[in-house]
């Protein structure tokens, strides 16, 4: 089913098809200029820093619904190995991983949704084939750093987290950044905190799922007019789902990716974070985000770093 009319519309909008040029495949990254790098470094105050990627193994958020996407298999495949034969020689010991690169905490690339056969900048759907993406892969996006701003969007509403399917609208993202005394600036990377982390937390791999709070289509033109970098949520998700518009799936990973092309980010933990934002009343970091580059691939994991 193509897009109805208005969110045609609202695609055309924040379309960024040729604005950072006919061969950009970084998307909104490109508004990250040396001046939001300086913000970001500014926003360090106490050195404090914090992880914000959630534990890789197989105990993870997946519970297959979507195939081939497995949570990280570990496996040895040396232990104790000795080259020599004396075991008081040299050993090594290796291992591998095995799942999927949207498993754990990643960055969408811009190859992962299109539609009317084609994906951001006006490249054609068939740039992906089994090889990979022969475009707009993961491998472009690096390197990110610049001033990540939390909006918590769960602690606004009074709450821990949402049991429902609640869509991020842009008067929540004014109210959090208000409550958080913040200005969102270009170049900037907005983290949105929904606090359904709260699940995977318990184990409950199933209610982590369904139904998944995420950032709802009025989020769409908030993130274009402030000009942010990229947006990245503490959800399975990334959008509201189930989703507002019943008869579309996923219109904000279609409209942000394929038209925007902002970089989206999902299952990153920030509840940490956030209890130290609201300890101290300062809701700005300095973010380094940059994922695996794997060539190719229309996914990268990611270990994000906030320092405060």
């Amino acid at each position: 089913m193509a897009l109805p009319e208005d969110l045609q519309a609202l695609a055309q909008r924040v379309s960024n098809w040729g604005r950072f040029g006919a061969d950009d495949q970084r998307g909104t990254l490109n508004l990250i200029t040396p001046e939001a790098v300086q913000r970001g470094v500014a926003a360090v105050q106490r050195g404090a820093a914090f992880s914000l990627a959630i534990p890789m193994n197989a105990e993870g958020p997946q519970t297959g619904g979507i195939p081939g996407r497995i949570n990280p298999q570990h496996r040895m495949v040396a232990c104790n190995m000795n080259f020599t034969g004396d075991p008081n020689d040299f050993t090594t010991n290796d291992d591998a991983v095995d799942m999927g690169v949207q498993a754990a905490t990643h960055w969408d690339a811009l190859a992962h949704v299109g539609y009317g056969e084609h994906l951001y900048n006006d490249t054609p759907a068939g740039a992906v084939s089994e090889a990979g993406a022969s475009r707009l892969g993961i491998e472009h996006f690096g390197p990110i750093v610049t001033r990540g701003v939390l909006l918590d969007i769960a602690r606004v509403h009074g709450v821990d987290h949402f049991d429902d399917n609640h869509a991020v609208g842009s008067d929540d993202l004014d109210q959090a950044a208000l409550a958080a005394d913040v200005t969102v600036q270009p170049g900037d990377i907005v983290m949105v905190r929904t606090g359904q982390m709260h699940w995977l937390r318990e184990g409950d791999r199933d209610r982590f799922s369904h139904p998944s709070p995420g950032l709802g289509i009025e989020s769409i033109a908030w993130f274009h007019d402030h000009a942010v970098a990229a947006v990245a949520t503490d959800n399975l998700t990334f959008e509201v789902f189930p989703g507002e518009r019943r008869k579309v799936l996923f219109p904000v990973h279609m409209i942000n990716l394929r038209d925007q092309g902002l970089v989206q980010g999902q299952l990153w933990y920030l509840d940490e974070l956030a209890s130290d934002c609201a300890a101290d009343g300062r809701y700005e970091c300095l973010l380094v985000a940059t994922p695996l580059p794997i060539t190719g691939a229309v996914g990268g994991v990611v270990a994000p770093t906030a320092v405060k």
